[in-house]
């Protein structure tokens, strides 16, 4: 009896699953199953070092994938992303610290902010036909000013910094996000996966085939009836709350917060550079530009360290090299060429 209740309950999930991925081919759900069957042992493969760096790789997947949902579906370019992350990074932080309330009830707290805040910059942007290069720089202005704002909010101690209490937990507490790096690896890789399956479902779905009309050609769009504010409305929402996940890991993983860094727009062009490099608009993308970055940028790292040599802005230039190379020979991205090149599909609408 026991057995059939719990299989009762398994089949509406394999139902979905394989709803969301029965028009995928074969190569490609066996390359999904070996990238995931990889990323699950590899805790057991290598140092704290490379566990640390694979947990940046993740972060900027799944930040990557967030992003996508505004620009890669719906066509909204948005360049100051780094607001939804200090606003999940400081309530999760200061309810935790203050009242001691656990990230995952912060979160609950931090859904409806990030969602208000993504909703009154598009509804500002989309009402007043703010489009392009405009809408662009009015994310930048809302980022810019919280950052200015937070450096003097004396209740989260401004540009002194918020710390969150670190003590020596003999066990991981997975509540309360307090543990050793493979805890925040696996935390940070299931979020990574959940937004991978989210995007898939939204690119399957009736507001997945909206936005890629809008993307493609709004005018032609809206003459089709397509509401296109409303649906705009729930990309840049819908990204919003994902990133903001993102802001509480972030908190919770390196224990400090100062405006100057959460808020930067240097954050927001770390957020969009996987997706541009890995491909706009694909699944696999963000994920792969995430390893291609951040892996490139640790070995830069590590080659200065070796000879002795200290260049201020190294990573910055090589950044902007690696995304010059990009445009120039693979305007597409990595992934789409590399799965031509592999023989597997890719779900870009």
């Amino acid at each position: 009896m026991a057995a059939k209740t719990s299989a009762s309950f398994v089949d509406p999930f394999i139902r979905i699953a394989v709803s969301l991925f029965e028009d995928v081919s074969r190569q490609t759900i066996a390359l999904l199953g070996i990238l995931l069957a990889s990323l699950l042992i590899v805790p057991w493969l290598v140092n704290d070092y490379l566990l640390t760096v694979l947990i940046v790789v993740l972060y900027f997947a799944f930040t990557g994938q967030a992003w996508n949902i505004m620009m890669g579906f719906a066509g909204q370019l948005s360049l100051g992303h780094a607001i939804y992350v200090g606003l999940g990074a400081y309530i999760a932080a200061v309810l935790f610290a203050r009242f001691g309330i656990a990230p995952w009830i912060g979160f609950l707290a931090v859904i409806p902010v990030a969602a208000a805040c993504g909703a009154t910059i598009g509804f500002l942007a989309f009402r007043f036909r703010v489009a392009g290069v405009y809408f662009a720089i009015l994310t930048i202005a809302f980022a810019e000013f919280a950052r200015i704002g937070f450096d003097h909010l004396d209740y989260v101690n401004a540009s002194a910094g918020l710390f969150l209490p670190v003590a020596q937990y003999a066990r991981n507490d997975l509540w309360h996000l307090r543990g050793n790096p493979t805890m925040f690896y696996y935390v940070i890789l299931a979020a990574a996966a959940f937004a991978f399956v989210v995007c898939r479902a939204l690119l399957k779905s009736r507001i997945g085939y909206f936005w890629l009309a809008i993307r493609e050609d709004e005018q032609a769009a809206r003459a089709a009836g397509i509401d296109t504010f409303r649906y705009k409305m729930a990309a840049v929402m819908i990204s919003a709350v994902i990133t903001s996940f993102a802001g509480v890991f972030y908190a919770f993983f390196y224990n400090n917060l100062f405006p100057e860094q959460v808020f930067n727009i240097s954050r927001s062009i770390e957020i969009i550079l996987g997706p541009i490099i890995g491909g706009i608009g694909t699944l696999f993308g963000p994920i792969l530009g995430a390893f291609v970055l951040t892996g490139l940028a640790e070995l830069l790292n590590a080659a200065m360290a070796a000879i002795g040599f200290d260049l201020p802005g190294a990573k910055q230039v090589f950044y902007g090299i690696c995304l010059l190379l990009v445009v120039v020979a693979l305007p597409e991205g990595v992934w789409p060429w590399l799965a031509r090149r592999i023989g597997v599909s890719e779900s870009r609408q």
